[in-house]
């Protein structure tokens, strides 16, 4: 048989097969993260007719005289270029932008996806369309976040409360006027006096607020503070403790004045608690006095009503109280060789002998790229190029053909030489 039939029939083969690769791409055009694949062709062995000669001082040399046997499938490459994306404006959607996988697991077995088409389901598990558990840190009571540490399932369930906390420090900000004159509450209303209100909470998180004057005494560039001046705060025993009064510099800025206020005896069974305010914030300039708190960190109990979700991955709850807290991360991995990973279906990847160790870690470390939450990565399938690839598919394989019809008709011609 002829040589040349052999190599029409390698080559129908695997133009079939690189056809096939072709028909996958234009299936998953709009399948969310997937990443197309591209095959490419090789030459097989060559039989050897003749061999290569060495030049001599008398005649030349001469090269090799070989016939190829055909050709076979070189590679069939996954292509992780990025995918567009599609905005979608759910808040548990995420896109990864950059070379990061999310990753999925079962508790056993661990999966690589672009597809960040993630929910929640009904006891608060992060998961996707599969019910593979999104894989990241959880935040500890204080809501923060170790990413030193093993990841784990996320897990948020909705309707989960935070504990009440006890006020134990605040800030005053502003300005008190430095032509305000001394205090003195021998008139109506009483002069050199600027009043306000800090919100406290106790430990069972029940709110007061908590009245306080500023005094302008005698002495230049100094005030005196007042907590509860007319003793209407009874809900517990007040104790207040200055190291000195809110003293001024010449040009109005901070000089001295420490404030600590002590709560004991909370008729309602709370804790004694003692708040330590700063007030190296506060200036003495000329114009008006508009002292306040702007910080105190207690709050009362709340209940979690929603989250939303940073570049970083990190999963942030809003409650009730109106306390914003980290609740959790996602955690992303990348990969030396990113085309060795093995598809399993699903959208899903896992890792192979070449891919590389996962190399695990927070979103905008490591290379790993960022989050874009409310987003979904598309697919990277471009179809002129694969309606191009189709043709020149088409056309070779239309090509290998005809190579095998004009061999049979050679063939047809030897066995009518016995005629």
């Amino acid at each position: 048989m002829m040589r040349s039939m052999f190599a029409g029939v390698s080559g129908l083969r695997n133009h079939q097969v690189r056809m096939d690769v072709i028909g996958n791409n234009i299936a998953n055009v709009n399948t969310i993260g997937y990443k197309k694949a591209r095959a490419t062709f090789q030459d097989i062995l060559s039989q050897n007719i003749r061999g290569a000669s060495s030049p001599t001082a008398t005649r030349g040399g001469t090269n090799p005289m070989q016939v190829g046997l055909g050709m076979t499938i070189n590679t069939i490459d996954t292509i992780h270029t990025q995918g567009s994306s599609e905005t979608t404006g759910k808040v548990t959607d995420m896109m990864v932008d950059g070379d990061g996988f999310f990753i999925v697991g079962d508790g056993t077995n661990r999966f690589y996806t672009r597809a960040g088409n993630f929910d929640f389901d009904a006891v608060g598990n992060l998961i996707n369309t599969s019910g593979l558990l999104v894989q990241g840190w959880m935040a500890d009571s204080q809501g923060n976040i170790d990413t030193t540490v093993a990841i784990s399932g996320i897990k948020i369930p909705k309707g989960q409360s935070i504990q009440p906390k006890a006020t134990e420090n605040a800030t005053f900000v502003n300005n008190l006027d430095a032509g305000t004159p001394q205090y003195d509450n021998t008139v109506t209303p009483p002069v050199g006096v600027v009043a306000t209100t800090l919100e406290i909470y106790d430990s069972l998180g029940n709110a007061y607020n908590l009245p306080i004057e500023f005094r302008k005494t005698a002495n230049s560039n100094e005030w005196s503070v007042v907590v509860d001046p007319q003793g209407t705060f009874t809900a517990a025993t007040l104790a207040v403790t200055t190291t000195s009064n809110l003293i001024f510099d010449g040009n109005g800025n901070y000089k001295a004045g420490d404030l600590t206020i002590d709560l004991t005896n909370f008729t309602n069974g709370a804790n004694d608690q003692s708040i330590k305010v700063d007030l190296t914030k506060i200036t003495q300039y000329a114009g008006e006095s508009n002292v306040e708190p702007n910080f105190q960190d207690g709050y009362a109990s709340g209940v979690l009503n929603g989250y939303a979700i940073d570049s970083s991955g990190v999963i942030t709850g809003q409650f009730s109280n109106g306390l914003t807290k980290q609740l959790a991360q996602v955690a992303l991995a990348n990969f030396n060789n990113p085309a060795g990973l093995m598809k399993v279906g699903g959208n899903l990847f896992t890792q192979s002998n070449n891919s590389g160790n996962a190399q695990i870690g927070a979103a905008g470390t490591g290379g790993r790229g960022e989050i874009s939450p409310g987003k979904l990565e598309m697919s990277n399938v471009d179809l002129s190029q694969e309606f191009t690839d189709m043709i020149i598919t088409q056309r070779g394989f239309q090509a290998n053909s005809r190579i095998i019809t004009v061999s049979d008709e050679m063939l047809q011609e030897l066995v009518n030489l016995k005629r």
